[in-house]
């Protein structure tokens, strides 16, 4: 740890495991697999984040198909009160937070804010991940944010660089400029210096789903923490946008992923003062997501078929037990988990379903689906009622898996044949599941959005939607080119490589770890942040900055036409 800077990771979720349910999806695996990586390299990182009582959602299937939510509490006995408390100013009055503490990694440790505990008011704050209106957000974002630096005081850590993944951790900044206000620099001054201790992540690839928030509603929540309205708007314009905010309080920002760089350059072109923006692709923990068996078979040089027959077989038991389905393990499993939101496409294979319903009826192409909407999201709620109509209509050839979680993360990476993923782009800022099964041996069907633009080779490693896309396409919708494209791959492709040239399918199986193992690894994501984002600072020119992109490689695209958004 030698001369390596201390990071204080701020986040809105975490995702370490099922435990401990303070997490929705991607966001918050990603930073519990950060913190993995980090105590795997022995980098000295600081976790900051929020004990939310409740899950996100537990959510289950009714008698009618469509999924519910169910809301459990949560013991949180087994992590350590710090015996210390923070207080901030929400809505004129104090609120205590006591900061909680995961420790099972050493030198990774997560300290986790809490205001729900006997005796508090306040506990409707940290109740609910992403539960309720806009003022509950800022609430829990002034928690998050300024409980967060002040946390960090009390504790006596010292800190070199600020974190924040993602737009929810911004007022951490706007406690940093406060604090050097108090000492007597002016609020230029202030900025400045607290931009050179800031780095910032964004993933979101569509400008209207940046999270803002009205001033009067800033002002109301005491958001402003002590800065008034001129220094708030220059800070994250009116209506205060959260994205924009990060961007002009950071040094450097970056995407999650090469193609996502791109994006957010695009998106942000006509924000003032924001920093260099740079591209560093995520990656997922590997000993979190790749079996040991699948490991060790490939790190003896080993055949990894006998390994990964285990895993579906696994799978099929669990399916069997779970929802009463019975999968062949000998034949084709597809899967699918991903959060339910249309832009993602869960039943995009089942538009035209008479097309596949052959191999369905034939048992040659199983499914497997897994995911949640967000409990508020009616139309998400209606993309798992459909597919679970499929899982009736076709017995024992589509599963739907309810409450969607790591558990059944870890049994779907690991025992499916193929990893769809059929984003519309550019939607899919970075998607780190197809990394967890790549790595498996697992091969990924995808369009190329996100990651699969950097990761497997059509035919070698994988197979890529846009790579079989036609000219006398182009008159039809970006739904309907996918679809046919996905069905092309399927028959032509993918169904006769699995059943009648098995050799070719365990060479794919083989460049599919090959191409993922390393590249993709969270260890590697996190070396990345600290050479090009932790260890470079405000005070060198820009040029500089920029110029560490060069060592990206190139990125290879879809055509233009075929990005709607």
């Amino acid at each position: 740890m030698q001369n390596k800077p201390n990071i204080a990771y701020f986040c809105m979720e975490y995702g370490l495991d099922e435990e401990l349910p303070i997490y929705s999806g991607g966001l918050g695996i990603l930073a519990g697999d950060y913190l993995k990586a980090a105590n795997d390299l022995d980098l000295p990182v600081i976790g900051i984040g929020i004990l939310w009582d409740q899950d996100y959602t537990h959510q289950y299937i009714g008698e009618n198909g469509r999924p519910y939510d169910t809301y459990p509490s949560f013991d949180y006995d087994f992590l350590t009160d710090t015996g210390i408390t923070v207080t901030v100013n929400i809505e004129g009055e104090e609120v205590k937070c006591k900061v909680r503490l995961v420790d099972q990694y050493n030198n990774a440790p997560l300290y986790l804010l809490d205001t729900n505990f006997p005796g508090s008011k306040h506990g409707w704050i940290t109740s609910k991940l992403y539960g309720g209106d806009g003022q509950n957000r800022l609430a829990q974002e002034i928690v998050l944010g300024i409980g967060g630096i002040r946390a960090m005081r009390k504790l006596g850590i010292e800190i070199d660089k600020y974190h924040f993944n993602e737009g929810h951790a911004v007022l951490a900044g706007v406690e940093l400029i406060r604090e050097k206000m108090e000492e007597g620099m002016s609020f230029d001054e202030a900025k400045k210096a607290t931009r050179e201790e800031i780095v910032f992540t964004t993933h979101t690839p569509v400008r209207a789903g940046n999270e803002t928030h009205e001033h009067r509603l800033l002002q109301h929540m005491k958001a402003y923490n002590d800065l008034n309205y001129k220094q708030m708007k220059e800070i994250g314009n009116n209506p205060f946008n959260m994205t924009v905010a990060g961007l002009r309080l950071s040094s450097i920002t970056n995407g999650v992923s090469n193609l996502h760089r791109e994006t957010t350059k695009e998106m942000w072109k006509d924000t003032e003062d924001k920093p260099p923006i740079i591209g560093i692709t995520n990656g997922v923990h590997t000993k979190t997501w790749q079996d040991e068996r699948i490991k060790n078979a490939y790190e003896a040089g080993k055949d990894i078929w006998q390994p990964h027959y285990e895993l579906k077989q696994e799978l099929v038991d669990y399916i069997k037990e779970s929802n009463g389905a019975n999968l062949d393990p000998d034949s084709l499993i597809v899967g699918f988990a991903r959060r339910a939101a249309p832009y993602k496409r869960s039943e995009l294979i089942f538009r035209d379903a008479e097309a596949i319903e052959p191999l369905l009826r034939e048992g040659k192409l199983q499914l497997v689906f897994s995911g949640k909407a967000h409990p508020n999201d009616d139309t998400g709620k209606d993309i798992v009622q459909n597919l679970v109509k499929m899982d009736q209509k076709y017995e024992n050839s589509v599963v739907f898996l309810e409450n969607y979680d790591m558990n059944i993360a870890r049994k779907m990476v690991k025992g499916s044949d193929v990893w769809l993923n059929n984003p519309r782009r550019p939607l899919e800022a970075s998607g780190t599941s197809g990394m967890k099964a790549a790595m498996n041996g697992v091969l990924n069907l995808s369009v190329m959005d996100g990651w699969l633009a950097e990761g497997p080779e059509h035919g070698v490693s994988g197979w890529l939607i846009d790579k079989v896309l036609h000219e006398e396409y182009n008159h039809l919708s970006e739904d309907e080119q996918d679809l046919r494209a996905l069905h092309q791959i399927i028959y032509d492709e993918v169904i006769p490589t699995y059943y009648e040239n098995p050799e070719q399918w365990k060479e794919m199986m083989q460049a599919s770890i090959d191409m993922s193992h390393e590249k993709f690894s969270a260890q590697r994501m996190l070396k990345e942040y600290y050479d090009r984002m932790y260890n470079i600072t405000a005070k060198k020119k820009e040029k500089e900055l920029e110029a560490i992109e060069v060592i990206t490689e190139p990125i290879e695209t879809a055509p233009a036409a075929q990005h709607e958004m």
